[in-house]
């Protein structure tokens, strides 16, 4: 196997920039684009709002996931509530990462923690996963070409990093 390691075994929850007791709607200047899916399990409320839609069980089930997640992304630009609308996107895009990894790897388990956290076999996961997957990637690349998100997070990034 490999001499990868999770990251998560170096992780500092006092590092971490997202914090689970800030309401991120009533502090957007507190948010952080970051990078990929940083802060979706953590930031409130929008945790709550979107994560109670994410599912990727199978492809009919990724499909409505993915159409009601792009849905609230859609709303939150509406409102012009940036905020909201990244985190729908990292949802999105969580969506094709935790499918990929589902499909990649028997249980979605990438690490042996029984095994010194060796790296397990790949291509040892559910096929119908990587359906769900394709789904989520279409629905995450449409929020990540919206014209008017790019520009909110241009404009987000300059304003508050």
């Amino acid at each position: 196997m490999s001499d990868q390691k999770p990251s998560y075994l170096n992780f500092r929850s006092e590092d971490y920039f997202w914090k689970p007791d800030i309401d991120y709607r009533a502090h957007p200047e507190m948010y952080k684009v970051g990078k990929g899916e940083q802060g979706v399990l953590i930031c409130k409320p929008y945790k709550g709002e979107i994560g109670k839609y994410w599912r990727f069980k199978n492809a009919e089930i990724a499909k409505e996931s993915s159409e009601k997640i792009y849905s609230l992304f859609e709303d939150y630009l509406a409102k012009d509530e940036f905020v909201g609308a990244d985190m729908a996107r990292k949802y999105l895009q969580m969506g094709f990462t935790r499918a990929r990894r589902y499909y990649n790897y028997k249980g979605g388990k990438k690490y042996d923690a029984e095994n010194n956290h060796e790296l397990l076999q790949r291509g040892t996961g559910n096929p119908e996963k990587a359906k769900a997957a394709d789904i989520f990637y279409k629905k995450w690349k449409l929020a990540e070409e919206n014209e008017t998100y790019s520009q909110l997070k241009i404009d987000w990034k300059k304003k508050f990093g």
